[in-house]
């Protein structure tokens, strides 16, 4: 079972829970990708760091993207819908004061929930070798600063680990239950190796807070649908960067036809024309609005 409708997240997710549902979040990167998942009948979306880096800087997720850039990102999508949505806030760029700064900012913008995760900074993806984290006790001290901080309870906290990878599975776990107990509304540890894995999460933190899982195509956690993943007792599924692989792939093959041919006429079957583009944008009924404030 999907839960998609229309109403607050910490609602949405109580109505997953008490069903055996999941809340499914399509990663977005502007408001052209989150309004085109708004029209498929999306409810949640999630903003992802990675894909901003990759679309807006045309670089890995290695830590570049800042704070300033993820809240202009959220601002423009939230204009443009109006989904619970979920932000990737990296490590809340700094320390704990810094979390501060970055969940106003970021909830004023108009993020729904914040995830914060455990890595030093600056970050790297959490399906990269190579990670590191900080002590379970500084990260606490961040979860405990970001629900301070933050204006409204309903603006929820996602705690991150990306222990798994460095410490093993069973530290992960010990720091979940540590952030939930700092305050974190959600919790999502990263990078699960195997279903057993993933079971292993469920079993350990079901109870104690709404869990996430997050699937990367190619990346380190086997990737299983929405309905798999709720009956092994998760309540969200983020899909975050697979927006932007769908979009390079097809950029990639657009260029180089139109390189080989000189001409988009070999891939027009693969692109809305200028008629249907401006359908799916609504830009006659945007201008239509703009004529009833004209004298």
């Amino acid at each position: 079972m999907t839960v998609a409708k229309a109403n607050g997240l910490a609602e949405r997710l109580r109505e997953a829970a008490a069903a055996g549902g999941i809340v499914v979040a399509p990663g977005v990167y502007d408001a052209l990708s989150a309004g085109i998942a708004a029209a498929a009948g999306f409810h949640t979306l999630y903003l992802s760091g990675a894909a901003i880096a990759y679309c807006r800087l045309g670089r890995p997720d290695i830590g570049l993207v800042s704070s300033t850039e993820v809240a202009e990102t959220i601002a423009l999508v939230r204009d443009r819908i109006d989904c619970a949505l979920i932000v990737d806030a990296d490590t809340g760029y700094g320390n704990a004061l810094n979390v501060q700064r970055t969940v106003r900012l970021f909830e004023r913008a108009g993020a729904s929930a914040i995830q914060l995760e455990d890595q030093v900074f600056p970050k790297r993806c959490g399906h990269l070798s190579g990670k590191a984290v900080i002590p379970a006790a500084e990260m606490v001290g961040k979860i405990r600063a970001a629900v301070d901080a933050r204006q409204s309870a309903a603006t929820l906290i996602v705690g991150r680990t990306d222990a798994a990878a460095v410490e093993g599975l069973d530290r992960a776990i010990a720091r979940g239950q540590l952030y939930a107990e700092a305050g974190a509304d959600i919790l999502f540890v990263e990078a699960p190796r195997t279903r057993d894995e993933l079971r292993k999460v469920a079993g350990a933190l079901g109870g104690t807070a709404p869990l996430l899982a997050n699937m990367v195509e190619g990346g380190n956690t086997p990737l299983l649908s929405a309905a798999e993943l709720a009956d092994i007792g998760f309540r969200i599924v983020i899909f975050p960067g697979g927006i932007v692989r769908a979009l390079a792939r097809t950029a990639r093959d657009y260029y180089a036809n139109l390189h080989a041919h000189g001409s988009n006429a070999p891939f027009q079957d693969r692109m809305f024309d200028f008629q249907e583009l401006n359908e799916m944008l609504g830009t006659a009924a945007i201008l239509e609005k703009g004529q009833t404030y004209e004298t």
